[in-house]
């Protein structure tokens, strides 16, 4: 009795030990649990090794012993893996969102500081073409009048400062990224638009900068329905800038290049 006593003790001191180094290494209470109830385990078995030996069992008592033991350790194993953490798929979810919300927040923080700095950049461009365009316009009112035909002087070079400017603005908004144009550019998210002036009026092109979804390019339906060409240059642009883009796409017609048909959508 006494080595049985001797035993016991011995179990519960390394079941406590190991259940506070599993709370000192921060466990899940069912895993304290586990370790402890192996210590327990392996205090029974050595207990049983000391008891004495059991008369043996034949016939039916030994198939109902067989029966009564599985039965035991079933539900035994059933109830213990009843006290596991199970699999949550919420809980998963929760765990991989605690991991990406910093990193995503300092991605997004990132490209909200680039769009900033991209916009003031843009903004610092528009009001330099501004003062450009307000100095041209001042030289043009004295060279109209030394000419012998001031009206078709003053015109050509109002037509000619247009599509400059017109064609600054297609470097400034970056419209090469999508668009092809004399070879250059162009990553096939849009159509290639050197005969575009043989397709749309000036009118046209205008309508399609300032609403996107106004026209849509021939075998270009999965970019339109995507909404590949952002619906952001009629904030960007002025009404200036705008019509002196379309004007100058709008003296592309080299027929020799298949630009898609265009299709009015509104």
């Amino acid at each position: 009795m006494g080595k049985a006593i001797f035993k016991i003790i011995i179990g519960l001191v390394i079941g406590a030990g190991l259940w506070v180094g599993t709370m000192a290494l921060e466990f899940p209470p069912v895993f304290r649990w586990m370790f402890f109830a192996y210590a327990i385990l392996g205090t029974v078995v050595f207990l049983v090794l000391d008891a004495p030996s059991m008369k043996p069992l034949s016939g039916m008592k030994a198939l109902g012993a067989v029966i009564v033991f599985y039965i035991v350790l079933c539900i035994v194993y059933i109830a213990g893996a009843s006290l596991w953490p199970q699999y949550d798929p919420e809980d998963e979810k929760g765990k991989i969102e605690k991991i990406l919300k910093p990193k995503r927040a300092a991605t997004e923080q990132g490209k909200a500081d680039e769009l900033i700095a991209r916009a003031k950049a843009l903004d610092e461009q528009a009001k330099a073409l501004a003062e450009r365009i307000k100095a041209l316009g001042g030289d043009q009112a004295p060279a109209a009048q030394t000419g012998g035909t001031p009206g078709a002087t003053a015109s050509t070079a109002a037509s000619g400062d247009v599509l400059k400017i017109g064609e600054e603005q297609w470097q400034l908004q970056e419209c090469y990224n999508c668009h092809k144009l004399k070879g250059e550019g162009g990553k096939k998210r849009g159509p290639e638009l050197d005969n575009i002036g043989s397709l749309l009026s000036v009118d046209d092109i205008k309508l399609k900068i300032v609403d996107p979804k106004s026209w849509m390019a021939e075998g270009f339906e999965k970019e339109f329905e995507k909404g590949k060409m952002p619906d952001k240059y009629k904030d960007l642009m002025e009404e200036k800038d705008i019509v002196a883009l379309a004007t100058w796409l709008g003296t592309f017609k080299n027929a020799s290049v298949n630009t898609p048909k265009p299709i009015k959508k509104k």
